[in-house]
């Protein structure tokens, strides 16, 4: 027996020294420990770079203080959880000759928790421009962040800024509005971002005929909201007489889906503008009260100088505003019932005078 046991001694030797090297070799033990700690022990350093086929220098560094701020973070949503295919260091070779190209690779990740809007994105306006070949059209991370990801909307303001990194002439518009005005300068939460109207990830074509025609319903979604808009004095009936006017019940028309009815009818936007609305006091404004003829004219061009008199506007119809509306509105208010009593009761005598001349001859 004493003759197997230095073999057996190197066989225990080399098995423990296998197992040691194997150790060495791979990371995932340290990893294990602390995927975001291990992986920062390399990505904080500032100077870690590569250069991409394409010549693009590309950092590889991650800040540790922008990281700790993740919402991720928050969650204990570590590094592997997004980049799945690393698993050792060395990495894999990445195949990605440009930034985008890695960009629009790596953004595929979001879907893994975020399904539900990721499936969203797919019928958007920006899916539909990246299929037409914009690879430049916004992805997850061009408005979410990579390893900075935030709420949001905190600030409120952040969503509209957001949007304006490509669409910056709508936003500079937008920036000087009554709404953006008052969102990035006054920081109020009650007038609408980018989002409200467009939606978030399921952004249609604004272009299209079905998202103009429902335009009046997003307006009204605050400015038929009698609490919000008695905060600022403003009238929430507008969008109830807009509805009865022959622009609104023009549009209605439409919605029902009447081919042959003529649908071209002025929609809110039309005459206070999209993304540079202001109030009807300010004179650059579509529809104060020295340019409202001009605004008038776009689908009216023969319409004179009293044309905007004789129109009532958003307002109910008052003694003080519009005198003659007024009161030719009441006499009809008033002669109207009376005509229709004065033609029940005649109907009403007709029919019992016919009943009696019937009654007689039956008795003689």
């Amino acid at each position: 027996m004493a003759m197997h046991r230095p073999a057996i001694s190197v066989v225990i030797l080399a098995g423990f020294t296998f197992m040691l090297l194997a150790g060495l070799a791979s990371p995932m033990p340290a990893m294990a420990q602390g995927t975001e700690e291990y992986c920062l022990s390399c990505h904080g350093n500032p100077d870690l770079s590569m250069t991409l086929e394409s010549g693009e220098e590309l950092s590889l560094y991650i800040s540790p203080e922008m990281l700790g701020q993740s919402v991720h973070q928050e969650k204990k949503i570590e590094c592997n959880a997004c980049h799945q295919e690393i698993q050792t260091y060395p990495h894999p070779e990445l195949e990605y000759k440009t930034r985008r190209e890695l960009s629009r690779a790596y953004y595929l990740a979001c879907q893994s928790c975020h399904s539900g809007n990721y499936e969203k994105t797919l019928d958007s306006m920006h899916a539909q421009a990246a299929e037409a070949g914009n690879l430049n059209a916004p992805i997850c991370t061009d408005c979410h962040g990579a390893h900075d990801i935030k709420s949001p909307d905190h600030p409120r303001s952040l969503v509209s800024s957001t949007c304006g990194q490509c669409h910056t002439q709508i936003f500079d518009e937008y920036v000087t509005s009554t709404h953006g005005g008052a969102l990035i300068q006054d920081d109020n939460p009650d007038v609408p971002v980018c989002t409200d109207c467009h939606g978030v990830h399921n952004i249609h074509d604004p272009r299209l005929q079905d998202f103009l025609i429902a335009s009046p319903e997003l307006c009204a979604n605050c400015h038929a909201d009698e609490q919000l808009m008695s905060k600022y004095g403003l009238n929430a009936n507008v969008y109830n007489i807009y509805k009865l006017s022959w622009h609104g019940v023009d549009v209605s028309v439409y919605k029902a889906r009447w081919p042959t009815i003529w649908h071209e009818s002025a929609l809110c936007i039309d005459c206070h503008g999209v993304h540079n609305i202001l109030t009807t006091d300010n004179p650059a404004s579509m529809v104060n009260p020295g340019n409202l003829l001009t605004t008038c004219q776009k689908c009216h061009p023969d319409a004179g100088p009293n044309w905007t008199g004789a129109w009532t506007g958003h307002n109910e119809v008052s003694r003080d505003r519009t005198p003659f509306v007024y009161y030719t509105n009441l006499f009809y208010s008033s002669f109207t019932p009376v005509v229709l009593w004065i033609s029940a009761i005649y109907v009403l005598l007709q029919i019992i005078r016919a009943t009696v001349e019937r009654g007689r001859r039956a008795l003689r």
